[in-house]
């Protein structure tokens, strides 16, 4: 395995992510999404706590902070769309009453798909990708936070702009995410939006804010990054805040592979389409010396430690 080429590498570094087209095979892809679409009928509604995933953007609105969420780093667990909700509980039971059967409700599920289901297993820890994170300069690359995300249709909601590195803080931050399209992904069913050269100190690509588990309380926060706020290597220059105007809304064929810098600005719209847009995505972070894991981040690493690309 070669990994990547010294044009792709400088693609990545200049425009804070890549697109690698066909980067799974058909059979790779009818494996992950038969897995899916097991997952997705099989499992109990009647002891889910029925937990929605938002954002945590809008002040009114909680960011998941249970239990359920918290202890998800080593298990396989379902989030459903805040959408999917009848506005009134079900006067028999409390329970919140889904509008739609359970496999269309769900925003994602996460977040071990790396460690326990095979076939997520197959596409996450090998050798391609383990050369593709040396050709980034990774020295002890670890997986963590896998997930399907379905973007189901006409409820899948909006992702705000955001920084991966936000969630997965690294002292420096070294966060770089895999997104694999395991269908296809457009303008109209919600696809990514990057917005190009936000990752550098020259367009404001600063950590500015962290996603961390409140203290003294359960729950999570975003909190003031005080450490450092760029890669190593990457420059301190004089800031300009990144424009829409740099904004890119890609079109990306089932089985493309997305490599995403941790500190690129990204996001996606609602789906209002009649069209699901299912991607599973990872991320890798520097294990080895010098690269610091945060204790406040909402993501612990499980018994063992994070994964290891390189075996």
């Amino acid at each position: 395995m070669t990994g990547l080429t010294e044009a792709q590498v400088a693609s990545f570094h200049e425009n804070g992510y890549l697109v690698l087209p066909d980067y799974l095979s058909q059979t790779e892809i009818n494996d992950v999404l038969t897995e899916a679409n097991t997952l997705l009928h099989n499992f109990d509604l009647d002891t889910h706590p029925l937990t929605q995933f938002t954002t945590g953007d809008d002040d009114t609105t909680d960011h998941v902070g249970d239990d359920y969420f918290l202890e998800s780093g080593d298990k396989i667990r379902f989030f459903f769309e805040k959408d999917a909700f009848s506005t009134s509980p079900d006067p028999t039971t409390g329970r919140a009453t889904l509008l739609k059967p359970k496999n269309l409700a769900v925003n994602k599920i996460g977040h071990s798909l790396h460690t326990l289901s095979p076939p997520f297993k197959s596409i996450s820890l090998n050798d391609r990708n383990a050369a593709i994170a040396k050709s980034l300069g990774f020295i002890d690359p670890r997986v963590l936070q896998s997930m399907l995300i379905c973007k189901q249709p006409s409820i899948g909601g909006a992702v705000p702009s955001h920084q991966d590195s936000e969630f997965l803080y690294t002292d420096p931050p070294s966060a770089v995410g895999w997104w694999y399209a395991l269908q296809d992904a457009g303008p109209g069913n919600g696809t990514l939006g990057m917005i190009k050269g936000s990752h550098k100190g020259a367009k404001g690509g600063h950590i500015k804010r962290r996603f961390v588990r409140k203290t003294g309380a359960s729950g999570t926060e975003f909190i003031v990054n005080e450490g450092p706020a760029l890669p190593k290597g990457m420059e301190e220059e004089k800031v300009s805040e990144p424009s829409e105007d740099d904004l890119e809304i890609l079109e990306v064929k089932a089985g493309s592979l997305v490599l995403i810098h941790g500190n690129v600005l990204h996001k996606s719209e609602k789906n209002t389409s009649e069209r699901s847009r299912y991607a599973y995505t990872f991320h890798v972070i520097e294990g080895t010396e010098g690269w610091e894991y945060d204790q406040r981040n909402w993501l612990q690493p499980p018994k063992g430690g994070f994964s290891k690309l390189y075996q």
